[in-house]
């Protein structure tokens, strides 16, 4: 209720009737709330607020705490930066813009968002709401914008965001999360089965975060690695963490190369020292130096090499080793699939060697090699995989065992050695007795060669390894004569003979 400042008013009041006192009163009323200026957003003026350029409205740096009513269907890029817009409420456009894809909202003090913000404007694609205060980003706060591609977020105060905040924007390729308070990874944003299919470019730098999903990371595409940063955070030093930025480094993606000095850690202990990621490898931590592995396969194997470039939407071609290109409908073993990956089938011992991909687009270049070792056999399972050295260790440790076998545990047989050649002192039968037994009646014959023999060995005779060296004396000389003429005697063809030795201890003459 207005109060009349001075007496002239009331006198003035007083004299008019009473029911035209009332219409006063409401007249003066509804002048007063067209000219607060927060009781309700002011019209769209193109000549004194805002500046309008065909679908364009720009109204930055104007000092509005509210947007402008009536803004036309048309619009398609409405710029409220600079301004001192701190609530964006659902009812700040009453009427569907179907047509506005760029929304500016930077640099207002803006600290709070409706849930029911952006109802009227779901074909944004892009939306700028930078350098605000905003601190909390709830559920439900951009599920409309199913359309939006870049969304600028950096320079707030933002430090919790809901897991399902970005879920529905499924066509989000750029978000901007960097000079916040965030001390949580996004980890649903890089997850295999809750990623967006099209964000690219993920910064999350210059925040509090202090560990990294290194699994999740390091099983990225190559394009969304080459648009990841989050350098100039808190991060805990670790190898992995070394490993995971080496690989990067030598791959030449952006997100490394063009921050390579702002990726720093802290190394454990009370000091809290802040040094390079890149200088892990030397005297502070000591972490292996990271060298690119390469691809292993077996005969007969169906393989995939993969032609990972730092952008989509490349056209793919391959060499296999020799420098012979990949070409369709050929002989080869090696085709280009669909997705620009090469697939081998089956493998083959002379696959071995550095495959090249040729990717190429419009504005880039880019040229990956993949060196694949194939082993020289097949693998049915990962219980029968035999490894080759191991293989040819156990061929030449039997080898050895029978060798020692045949040289240690063969017994020797001697039966039938002739004297030709050897020392009396050399033989070795304990006692052996030759019987030959005719098949024709020759009593000549018969008594020549019914006679038996025996070598007696004497007490004193001492054995070596199986052998008697027997002390050669006279009656033992005779033996042996009459032995070795025995042997030497001519048979007759039709005779057969039969030989056979006994091994006895006992000295026996017959």
């Amino acid at each position: 209720m207005l109060q009349p400042s001075t007496r002239a008013g009331d006198s003035l009041l007083e004299a008019l009737p009473h029911w035209c006192q009332r219409w006063a009163l409401l007249l003066a009323l509804c002048l007063a709330l067209l000219w607060l200026p927060d009781a309700a957003g002011s019209a769209l003026n193109c000549h004194k607020t805002c500046i309008c350029a065909s679908n364009i409205v720009s109204c930055s740096k104007m000092n509005l705490t509210t947007v402008p009513t009536g803004l036309p269907l048309y619009t398609a890029v409405l710029d409220l930066s600079y301004n001192e817009i701190i609530r964006l409420r659902s009812e700040w456009t009453p009427v569907k813009l179907p047509n506005l894809h760029n929304l500016l909202l930077s640099h207002n003090g803006l600290h709070f968002l409706s849930s029911e913000a952006f109802i009227y404007v779901k074909h944004l694609r892009y939306l700028d709401l930078s350098s605000n205060n905003l601190q909390h980003l709830d559920e439900f706060i951009f599920e409309p914008l199913v359309n939006l591609e870049v969304l600028l977020l950096y320079n707030n105060q933002i430090s919790q965001i809901d897991r399902a905040a970005f879920i529905t924007m499924i066509n989000l390729q750029k978000l901007y999360l960097s000079q916040n308070q965030i001390s949580r990874f996004p980890v649903e944003l890089v997850k295999d089965k809750s990623r967006l299919e099209k964000l690219s470019l993920l910064d999350v730098s210059s925040n509090r975060i202090k560990v990294l999903p290194i699994d999740e990371l390091q099983v990225l595409p190559a394009y969304f690695k080459n648009g990841l940063y989050f350098h100039n955070n808190p991060l805990l030093c670790h190898c992995d963490l070394y490993t995971l930025l080496a690989h990067w480094y030598i791959r030449k993606l952006n997100s490394a190369i063009d921050f390579k000095d702002d990726y720093t850690c802290i190394l454990p202990g009370p000091l809290k020292q802040q040094v390079s990621i890149f200088e892990l490898s030397g005297e502070n931590m000591n972490c292996s130096t990271f060298k690119e592995e390469d691809r292993e396969a077996f005969l007969e194997q169906t393989l995939t090499l993969n032609c990972d470039t730092k952008h989509r939407g490349m056209s793919k071609t391959w060499t296999t080793p020799g420098n012979v290109p990949v070409v369709s409908g050929s002989n080869q073993t090696a085709k280009v699939l669909r997705d620009g990956s090469l697939q081998i089938s089956p493998v083959r011992s002379e696959d071995s060697g550095t495959y090249t991909c040729f990717a190429m687009s419009e504005a880039f270049n880019e040229t990956i090699y993949v060196v694949l070792k194939v082993y020289n056999f097949t693998m049915h399972g990962g219980g029968e995989t035999l490894n080759t050295g191991y293989t040819t260790l156990v061929g030449c440790l039997a080898s050895v065992v029978l060798v020692l076998m045949y040289l240690y545990l063969t017994p020797c047989r001697c039966f039938c050695c002739p004297s030709k050649g050897k020392n009396r002192g050399e033989d070795s039968i304990h006692s052996s007795m030759l019987s030959v037994t005719p098949t024709h009646e020759d009593p000549a014959l018969k008594a020549e060669l019914n006679r038996h023999v025996a070598f007696i060995d004497s007490k004193d005779l001492q054995g070596q390894n199986g052998k008697l060296n027997p002390n050669g004396d006279e009656d033992d000389d005779d033996m042996d004569a009459e032995a070795g003429s025995l042997m030497k005697g001519k048979r007759k063809k039709s005779v057969a003979e039969s030989i056979s030795s006994v091994f006895s201890d006992t000295p026996m003459v017959v």
